[in-house]
């Protein structure tokens, strides 16, 4: 297990300044949205323009080459149900600082996009689900492993399939946390990535409570071994939670300034 993975999630089309800003190809928010994840520590840059029916491909090449002209080719998780839109961003993506990633397929209606993942050489988020919630561990696994044997058949390495456990709601879903940490185990001992939007969990919850929610479960998640999750890095209880666990899980080196870089 390498050092955790951040994905920024707030260039999200959900956010009215942002999806203003994507209507009007306006860099400049687009850019204070990056510049303020990568300067708290995000690694990955989540770029989610919706489903974007009518200029998606435009859309989403127009933000690829935005973020990686003006943030060092930073690595960037295009996040969209636009399938053409994915292939256009991937036509203009840098792969210098690491490889594109697609969020996301399941067992269901978006397995193709693992397709699109092998022909092009990216990492693919796999969520273990088909429709709706998974009622236990054992169907997520099943749909974990068709995915798996899907990417491999197509020449894909198992690590670059990051498995996503799919985070539930506390409010309405509070017993089915323990199962959902037990399956991020069972990925783990089997060798193999994940990730997913760990801001679910707090969802509808009071704002003072989110990141307290948002810490703890990370915390306890990557005792259990998940490798990234896409979250928001300027939740500055959240981080340092996360670059705590990375020294006591021994994948960064302890300094006493651990905090600042």
């Amino acid at each position: 297990m390498g050092k955790f993975t951040i994905i920024g999630e707030r260039i999200h089309c959900i956010s009215p300044v942002i999806r203003a800003a994507m209507e009007a190809m306006d860099p400049a928010p687009i850019l204070k949205r990056a510049k303020e994840q990568l300067d708290a520590g995000a690694v990955y840059l989540d770029v989610n323009i919706g489903p974007a029916e009518k200029n998606g491909s435009e859309l989403m090449k127009w933000a690829v080459k935005l973020l990686q002209d003006n943030c060092d080719n930073v690595p960037l998780c295009l996040d969209t149900s636009n399938k053409k839109a994915i292939e256009a961003g991937i036509s203009v993506y840098n792969n210098a600082k690491g490889k594109p990633i697609i969020n996301s397929a399941d067992a269901g209606d978006r397995l193709s996009n693992i397709d699109l993942a092998a022909a092009n050489g990216a990492i693919c988020i796999a969520l273990c689900a088909k429709q709706g919630v998974p009622s236990d561990n054992d169907e997520r696994m099943a749909y974990c492993q068709e995915m798996l044997e899907h990417g491999m058949e197509l020449g894909m390495e198992a690590e670059d399939l990051w498995f996503d456990p799919l985070f539930l709601v506390i409010k309405g879903m509070q017993d089915k946390q323990a199962q959902v940490l037990d399956f991020i185990r069972q990925l783990r001992d089997m060798g193999f990535n994940s990730t997913g939007g760990l801001s679910n969990v707090s969802n509808m919850m009071p704002k003072l409570i989110r990141p307290i929610m948002d810490s703890t479960m990370v915390a306890m998640a990557i005792n259990n071994g998940l490798t990234s999750a896409i979250v928001n890095p300027c939740d500055r209880r959240l981080m340092e939670t996360i670059k705590s666990a990375d020294i006591i899980m021994n994948n960064s080196l302890y300094a006493d300034s651990y905090l600042e870089i």
